[in-house]
Order: structure tokens, then sequence, then C-alpha cells
């Protein structure tokens, strides 16, 4: 018995030697022009399939991946940064991704035949030995499943639908509110209007927020921040990681001038919400050490600082996910996070709800 297992070391450690020296020598070919041999992709493909489906266990997935919302925001980024590898609904494959090695694949029967838990794994961890990166901000789950809920979706669309949430082609203005036209804008605005509207709302999507009316040094420590590192986005940091600051000073001024989102015709939560969130606003909550808002976040606030942001008719959806993601040290920021790190941290989820729902319900400074 001994005898076999010394001969199956010996085996063992002269293979790896051959191994080592047939890879010393630059024979491996690695040219992706030679493609692999069919065992190999056989091989590949078959531990792909299997790591996900393996690594995929346990994944909670959240029950709203069919929200409009969360489909639009993934639409956005797989514009930004899929489609010149993948493609996009009614267009032919992108030529240069033809010549990559594996080759991008078409998403649409991948998706049909995969699960939520599974393209979770995909696009939060990337896949190595393709050109698959790892999702930019690790901490921001909710960006990875607002991908997932569009990959859900992609394979029905339409290459008009895909062209609409994916903001390629401009819409209409609101009721009584002019667009920009895009001499009017800096260049780099017309790019921000996928995710934000050419007017500045968010295109009316609960998870995006209103830069109309914002105050510029925020809009400026913000994209500063987000091309530095410190808050985190997949989507922000790698656009905002390409602006100059000359670009970024340029984009905090013209967002701060245009007009702000008008009077919301109807609140989004109910009014014994907002009563709620009214008084932590108003009043803060002294027996756990929270101040009130409007301190610091409304434009007469006595605490407050240009840095500050403006609160008052923000989508609710966005504000109660900022304070989510302070709560959980998930979002990073400018140098005043730590404050707000703290102060949400003291607030529960549904007083969180209340107060977003207050400050959604109340009429932007200047209307």
């Amino acid at each position: 018995m001994k005898r076999w297992i010394l001969r199956l070391a010996v085996a063992g450690a002269l293979l790896a030697f051959g191994a080592f020296i047939v890879a010393a020598s630059g024979l491996i070919p690695i040219r992706a022009s030679a493609g692999h041999w069919g065992i190999t992709e056989w091989f590949l493909r078959f531990s792909l399939r299997r790591a996900l489906a393996t690594q995929s266990v346990g994944t909670t997935v959240p029950p709203d991946l069919n929200d409009p919302d969360l489909i639009q925001r993934g639409a956005a980024h797989y514009e930004l940064a899929c489609r010149a590898c993948h493609g996009a609904p009614g267009e032919p494959p992108p030529r240069l991704a033809a010549h990559m090695l594996p080759t991008p694949p078409d998403l649409a029967p991948r998706v049909r035949t995969s699960t939520p838990a599974r393209l979770f794994q995909a696009v939060k961890h990337g896949i190595k030995f393709t050109g698959m990166p790892a999702w930019p901000a690790p901490r921001r789950d909710d960006e990875v499943w607002a991908m997932v809920a569009f990959l859900g979706a992609y394979p029905d669309l339409a290459a008009a639908d895909y062209r609409r949430l994916a903001g390629r082609e401009p819409e209409p203005p609101a009721p009584g509110r002019a667009v920009f036209s895009p001499p009017d804008a800096p260049a780099t605005a017309q790019s921000c209007a996928r995710c934000h509207g050419s007017d500045g709302l968010g295109r009316g999507n609960a998870g995006m927020p209103h830069l109309a009316g914002q105050r510029a040094d925020y809009v400026r420590e913000a994209l500063q921040a987000y091309a530095a590192g410190r808050r985190h986005s997949g989507t922000m940091e790698i656009v905002a990681a390409e602006l100059s600051a000359a670009a970024i000073d340029e984009l905090a001024r013209h967002f701060a001038a245009l007009p702000p989102a008008p009077a919301r015709g109807r609140p989004d939560g109910s009014p014994a919400a907002i009563a709620r969130g009214e008084i932590i606003a108003r009043n803060g909550i002294p027996a756990d050490r929270v101040p009130a808002c409007l301190e610091c976040h409304a434009p007469g606030g006595r605490r407050g600082k240009p840095e500050f942001p403006l609160l008052a008719g923000q989508p609710a959806g966005y504000l109660e996910l900022q304070l989510a993601l302070f709560r959980e040290n998930r979002r990073g920021g400018s140098d005043h996070e730590h404050l707000m790190r703290t102060i949400a941290g003291r607030l529960t989820p549904e007083q969180a709800r209340d107060v977003a729902h207050y400050f959604a319900s109340q009429r932007p400074a200047g209307q």
C-alpha cells in the first residue's frame, strides 16, 4: 500500500514538473484568435454553471423584481456598462466583442434558463477568465438587484422598449415644464439625462434623486466623493471617475440652475405617515438624540451648510433608500457622511419611511 502511495506521489510530482516546463516554454496557446479546444470550452462552461448553481444557494431574492423603477435603473446602467459587449434588443452583436474569448453571450437565452439568484452572483462578483467584471461597489446590493430586475425583463424587450428604458430617446417634458435644449446644457449633462432626466427630475423614477434646483456645493461634493470612491455606487463611481474638476463644477452649476420639481398634486404617503414624519423633521427625537432634520436640510436651517442637500420634494423611495444605506454603513459620502450615519442609525425603518414621505410631500424651495 505504501509503495502505491509513493508511486502516485512520484507520478503527481512528475506531472506537475512537466506542466511547469510546458508553461515555462511559452508553447501554451493564449491567442484569443485560436479559440478553445472543445473539451476546454465544455469544461469551462460546465464549471461556470455548477459554480453559479452552488454559490447562489441561500441567496435571498427580493420580492419586487418586477418593479418598473428597478428595471429602469438597471437598464440605464446596462446601456452605460454592458451594451458594448452584450449588445441590445434589435441590434446586431457588437463587432469588437465578437473577437473576445469567450465571446460575450447573447443574454436573452441565458437569462431564460437562469434564476435571479444566479444572475445576482454573476453580476455582483463577476466571472473569472472572461471580460465580466465584479460590481464596482460591493456594498450596493440594491444596485445589483436593479440590474437583475432589468435582466429578468430583457428577453422580452422590443428594441423601442429598450431604448426608452435605457434613456436613449429623449422623454417628452412634463406638463407645463420645458426640457433644456442641448445647446443650453453642458455636454456631460446629456449623459446624465439617461438616469436623471433631461430636466433633472429623475425620469419619474422613485429611486432617482431630483438634481434640478439642488445646491451646487452638494452636487459638486457628491460627484467628487463618487470619483474618489468615498461614496459607493457601481454606476456613479465609474461615471464620476471620468469627469474633470472643471466638468464637475459645470455640472453642479447646471443642475442647481434648473427649476426644481413642481409641487406634488398628491403625496405618496398617507396623511398619518406624513404627520409623523413632520414631527421628526421639525422637532427630532430628543430621547434618541435625533436632531430636527430641518435644522440642516431646509433653506433656512440654522445648522445648514451649502454642502448639505435640500430634501423637500425628493422622491420618498430615494430618501428612504439613502437612510437605509446610512444606517447599514453601505453608502459612504463626503466629509460629512459620518453625521448622517450616526443619525440614521438611531431611526427605526418605520421612522425613516415617515420622514421620507414628509419631505417628499413638501414643496421644493422656489416653488
